[in-house]
């Protein structure tokens, strides 16, 4: 292997790192936020699980484990 070789495998290297880094920046900040409802702070803002087994007060399609119950 040639100098100028190390030289540019690592230059693209260095590229696609931060390409990657920038794209995860630029994905956290577009969609990330605009997903995230107005927040709200009365007294069922929180996650909790109902009586019957469903969730309120949660958006995400995973569920939190151990979430207490709702009053």
């Amino acid at each position: 292997m040639k100098l100028s070789e190390l030289a540019k495998g690592s230059s693209v290297m260095l590229g696609v790192i931060v390409a990657g880094y920038l794209s995860t920046t630029y994905v956290d900040q577009r969609f990330a936020t605009s997903s995230v409802p107005a927040k709200t702070n009365g007294p069922g803002s929180s996650a909790c699980v109902d009586a019957d087994g469903s969730w309120k007060n949660w958006l995400w399609p995973n569920v939190p484990a151990l979430s207490p119950k709702c009053r």
